[in-house]
């Protein structure tokens, strides 16, 4: 082997490979009746705990800027029993152009027994050419609740960004007490962002929210009141659903505002008003 440039490997021949940077990180937190009981971080995952409201606030952070080909981030918090708290990010979540493989998330999230968490990250923007697959999984005690919001923007209008190409995989699970409370598959491709009713039907945003708790189906009737075009909501067994698409990010974020003000009464948590 020859030496060369740190970032170049040689081979038998005289032509480098590129060795590219990943981004990789893990943060986890724990939280008690009194506050915070462990933080764990590495890498490009980090985990702030704001003193902003009556609640306990984490905001978890990805500091690589975004994700492409390669990168893996975990994320995870655990509340204990009849602890209430928020979860969220610092920022929208950029997914780039990635060459060669995928980028990778997975959110582990566990509510202890009479507790509740709202797990509500900004927006995940995927560029084009963007590969991301995404697994987002709560587990919850006997007589825990949680309020979950995913929302997607493809591209950003300002920008004139046109996202032609992208592979998004997101699937959200809620368990409690070994039981199945909502699996919600998304399989974004090709395919989807030029078909119509059955896919985006010419929208560049969307989001996805639901409550899963005793009482869930009572603020369906508030809900729709505030819904405006290209928003429906329902509700069953426990759960209200909301589904929202929508021109670009900021319309889309409006909906959202608006719904989560219904569902808890609390304006959007600090990080998203900067």
């Amino acid at each position: 082997m020859r030496r060369g440039h740190p970032g170049l490997t040689w081979g038998m021949t005289a032509h480098p490979t590129q060795l590219h940077q990943r981004a990789m990180g893990h943060a986890e937190v724990r939280l008690g009746p009194a506050g915070l009981l462990d933080l764990r971080q590495q890498g490009s995952a980090k985990a702030i705990l704001p003193h902003v409201g009556a609640l306990p606030e984490v905001v978890f952070l990805n500091t690589s800027g975004g994700l492409t080909a390669g990168d893996f981030l975990r994320y995870g918090l655990a509340a204990e029993p009849g602890v209430r708290a928020v979860a969220t990010t610092q920022t929208a979540e950029r997914a780039y152009l990635a060459q060669g493989g995928q980028a990778r998330v997975a959110v582990n999230l566990q509510v202890g027994a009479g507790g509740w968490l709202d797990w509500l990250p900004q927006e995940t923007i995927l560029f084009n050419g963007a590969a991301l697959m995404r697994t987002t999984r709560v587990d919850l005690g006997p007589g825990a609740g949680c309020l979950l919001l995913e929302a997607v923007v493809l591209g950003r209008a300002a920008m004139q960004e046109t996202v032609a190409s992208v592979a998004f995989s997101d699937r959200r699970e809620v368990w409690q007490g070994g039981h199945l409370r909502l699996l919600e598959p998304l399989r974004l491709t090709d395919a989807a962002l030029g078909s119509g009713l059955a896919g985006l039907d010419g929208a560049r945003a969307f989001a996805s929210l639901a409550m899963i708790g005793q009482g869930a189906e009572d603020a369906l009737g508030p809900v729709r009141a505030v819904l405006g075009a290209g928003a429906a909501a329902s509700a069953f067994d426990g759960k209200l659903m909301v589904r929202v698409m929508a021109d670009d990010g900021w319309p889309l974020r409006c909906q959202i505002a608006r719904v989560l003000g219904v569902l808890t009464g609390r304006a959007l948590p600090r990080v998203w008003q900067m």
